[in-house]
């Protein structure tokens, strides 16, 4: 109830400010105008959602498999934690508008780049919250384990991956809101259809309510898709529920 009296005090306020203000509504548009546009263009945003949505949803997943998988790799392995974990943190600045031409001359103008582009945004949050619950996993547990004759993968199954799986959705949970982000400027990159290549047809157009009304469309998507992950970790990690979750 708090959440909805805030969004409508600053939607309250942004269309004081969009009437009284002097500002281009061709630069910012009245949240009245943004809602006309959402309904008025509803079919337009529909069907570039699903696709938008589709490369999130494909995005994410091989984030989290490929982000837990090399998680594992490295804390397997202290060599290869060594050798590649500086150059895992360092291409995080590399500018994904950088990359992004390249995976499209690789991939081609398909939903493969895109793809790519929203899993290479989501695989380190998820990497590196699994690698850092792995490493923190108890070491009483670990102990007991060995006492009993364990296998490096009995300790592994029980008692590692148990403790790893909700770092990586709480990993997924941050990646989730640059997602959409990401799917945006893949379809700068190259697209014919979607959110962010409807905004970027929209701007030169001077629709600019229309451009805004995909960005809410995105904003909810993440929201949406947040809440999603977290009632997916209470439902299928029921261990990790703690007390007062909003």
């Amino acid at each position: 109830m708090i959440a909805l009296l805030v969004v409508l005090a600053l939607l309250g306020a942004w269309q004081l400010y969009a009437e009284l203000g002097g500002v281009d509504r061709l630069i910012l548009p009245a949240p009245s105008e943004i809602a006309t546009a959402l309904v008025e263009d509803r079919g337009l945003l529909w069907n570039n959602f699903l696709v938008t949505a589709s490369e999130v949803a494909l995005g994410i997943g091989a984030a989290l498999l490929l982000g837990f998988a090399c998680a594992v790799a490295l804390h397997f392995w202290l060599p290869l934690r060594r050798a590649t974990y500086p150059l895992l943190i360092g291409s995080q600045a590399i500018p994904i508008v950088i990359v992004a031409p390249l995976l499209v001359v690789w991939l081609g103008f398909g939903m493969a780049p895109k793809v790519a582009i929203i899993a290479l945004i989501c695989f380190f949050p998820v990497a590196v919250t699994t690698l850092d619950a792995l490493g923190r996993t108890d070491r009483d547990t670990l102990k007991l384990l060995r006492t009993l004759d364990a296998t490096r993968w009995s300790a592994f199954r029980f008692a590692e991956a148990p403790a790893a799986l909700p770092a990586a959705l709480s990993g997924a949970k941050i990646a989730v809101a640059v997602a959409v982000i990401g799917a945006v400027f893949a379809e700068y990159a190259g697209s014919s259809e979607g959110l962010g290549h409807l905004i970027l047809q929209s701007v030169p157009q001077l629709e600019t309510a229309r451009a805004w009304a995909a960005v809410v469309v995105l904003a909810a998507f993440a929201v949406l898709l947040f809440y999603a992950l977290d009632v997916a970790q209470r439902r299928l990690l029921p261990w990790t529920r703690t007390e007062g979750r909003p």
